[in-house]
């Protein structure tokens, strides 16, 4: 079986990415005039020089020489102000486009389902939204209009030498078909080099990351040595892929200097012999190919050059693209506004599986009122935090039915169903900024009055207050500047400022101190009160007042009832769990 021959230039990629040039094809149409007029004047030099040696300087004619020189000079200057507009507008068409395509990756990204974050590594998606984009820029501003202009000057030198001395000429087209098999084979093995470059980019970013997100775990378990060590493989790999790319560009580099050295001195030798011998050529015309061959085998450089970097931006593209054609959004087709809900809720038969034959939820059902407390209790596993991921969509239910108000969830539009639950997690997550904005999650309608008075209504005003700065203090990134039973309190202020029509609790009081657990339960009556709420929680001690109980293991309910129902049962689940716990707190 032969292999398929790999393309050194995706051009249906190419297409792709063109599109995002429309908004923006003034400047791109001025870049194309620009390159156009740059070519003209790049052999306007050479032929004056020429003329300068043969018309001038050998008649010595004086006035001549300086009016070609000034000639030369004014058109050296509109040189330099063509180039500064090219280099500028085509980096400029560069950012621009890249600032669309961020934008737009990224919202595509923000509505993502759950799972495709959770197969996912952080490090990769932030590679592909930082990173790549860079390399992206670049496939315009240092790419494809460099290497439009070097062909247009190549064409432009190559056709002045043919018209002033087609012998010379030839001399120097030999070395061509050369350079171009050098530069053909240097493109393909760059093109795998910056394939291997990219993948190991993402390696070292998502090592990284993990490793400082998790930097208090490495250094309880002093793991410090052995993940320096893995982070030098990491590297190394990162430094060799780097080397692959030196290693060629020295190489073809070398290899193009020794071809423009030999083609100098050949034109010179055979040129040289013929002005002195039957002055077929003339001083001039040796002065005018001596300063193009440069002009020649330059830009086939640059375009070797700038044709990687154009690969680079390619796979970049290509890796973004990806992520943009991946189809992991929730079904949002939902046309029903949900607001001011009554918050009853109604699971029917709900099946559910993360991965294919490994069912988490095994056809549950039950009925919340509105207005009711229902707590959800049972081991690790059982199934708990499932049902409220399935309540907000964050995931789609594989058999069954879930209602909110007698109406399906999937008949709400997703943004207004999520307004209208609040969930407080026991893994709170804050941003880096200030304890009003981690409150607001900057929502225009929500303003700090607002924040102070809740913060008053539920108890932890002066909490708050007792921080340098208040409602604006900066707790850094992920609220590393408060205690776990702080970050716990905002979390329920943020929950509370929304009014939602259903709240969720998730081990909102699992691992917090005695001082904060009263302030939290506090909080917890506060906001509950009028609203139906969901409750999960290992410890009983904080569900006994629920209105309802709901028991599950291993996928399924198991039992349901109040505290004082779920005692009276012999040998129940619940039960058992209780008194487990009884016994541990008698003991502690």
């Amino acid at each position: 079986m032969t292999k398929k021959k790999e393309n050194i230039f995706d051009v249906n990629l190419f297409k792709r990415l063109f599109k995002y040039t429309k908004p923006y094809r003034v400047v791109f149409y001025g870049l194309i005039v620009s390159v156009l007029i740059l070519g003209a004047l790049s052999i306007a030099t050479p032929l004056l020089v020429r003329e300068i040696v043969d018309q001038h300087l050998v008649k010595q004619d004086y006035d001549g020489f300086v009016n070609l020189i000034t000639i030369m000079a004014l058109l050296l200057l509109a040189t330099v102000v063509f180039q500064l507009l090219f280099i500028y507008y085509s980096s400029w068409l560069g950012l621009k486009m890249v600032k669309d395509i961020r934008v737009k990756l990224f919202d595509h990204m923000l509505n993502f389902r759950m799972k495709y974050f959770n197969n996912s590594s952080v490090g990769v998606l932030i590679t592909r939204a930082v990173t790549d984009m860079e390399r992206i820029s670049s496939v315009f501003g240092d790419g494809l209009f460099s290497i439009i202009r070097d062909l247009l000057i190549m064409i432009v030198v190559s056709s002045a030498m043919l018209y002033v001395n087609w012998k010379l000429a030839i001399i120097v087209f030999v070395m061509l078909p050369i350079i171009l098999y050098a530069t053909k084979v240097f493109q393909r093995y760059m093109k795998q080099a910056f394939e291997e470059i990219r993948n190991e980019v993402s390696n070292l970013n998502s090592f990284v990351q993990e490793r400082v997100t998790g930097m208090k775990i490495l250094q309880l378990f002093t793991r410090e040595v052995t993940e320096y060590k893995n982070f030098q493989e990491i590297n190394t790999r990162h430094k060799n892929a780097w080397l692959k790319t030196v290693w060629y560009n020295s190489i073809f580099f070398a290899i193009l200097e020794v071809l423009s050295a030999l083609t100098v001195g050949t034109v010179v030798y055979f040129g040289g012999l013929r002005v002195i011998i039957d002055g077929s050529v003339s001083a001039g015309d040796l002065f005018m190919f001596i300063t193009m061959i440069p002009m020649l085998f330059r830009p086939l450089r640059q375009i070797a050059d700038k044709f990687s970097t154009l690969q680079m931006g390619l796979v970049a593209a290509n890796r973004v693209f990806k992520i943009l054609d991946t189809t992991s959004q929730i079904d949002n087709s939902g046309t029903i506004v949900a607001k001011d809900l009554k918050g009853s809720i109604s699971f029917k038969d709900v099946h559910f599986r993360y991965v294919e034959d490994e069912e988490v939820l095994k056809g549950i059902s039950f009925e919340v009122t509105a207005g009711q407390t229902v707590a959800i209790v049972g081991a690790t596993g059982a199934g708990k935090s499932t049902v409220i991921n399935l309540l907000n969509r964050f995931y789609e239910i594989n058999n069954g039915e879930i209602k909110i108000d007698n109406t399906n969830i999937k008949d709400f539009t997703l943004s207004s169903l999520r307004q209208q639950t609040a969930v407080v997690l026991q893994d709170v997550f804050l941003f880096a900024d200030t304890i009003l904005s981690n409150i607001t999650l900057n929502h225009p309608e929500i303003t700090e009055a607002q924040v102070i008075q809740a913060a008053k209504d539920i108890g932890i005003h002066d909490f708050i207050m007792s921080l340098p700065n208040g409602y604006h203090y900066n707790v850094k990134e992920r609220g590393v500047m408060l205690s776990s039973g702080q970050r716990q309190l905002i979390s329920f202020l943020r929950a509370y400022v929304t009014n939602p029509s259903i709240l969720i609790l998730d081990e909102a009081t699992s691992s917090v101190d005695s001082y904060s657990e009263q302030l939290i339960q506090n909080a917890t009556d506060k906001i509950t009160k009028g609203r139906t709420s969901i409750v999960i929680a290992h410890r009983l001690a904080t569900i006994q007042k629920a209105d309802n109980i709901i028991v599950m293991d291993n996928g399924q309910i198991v039992e349901q009832g109040t505290h004082q129902e779920l005692l009276k049962k012999e040998n129940g689940y619940y039960r058992n769990l209780y008194e487990v716990q009884f016994l541990q707190s008698e003991v502690a």
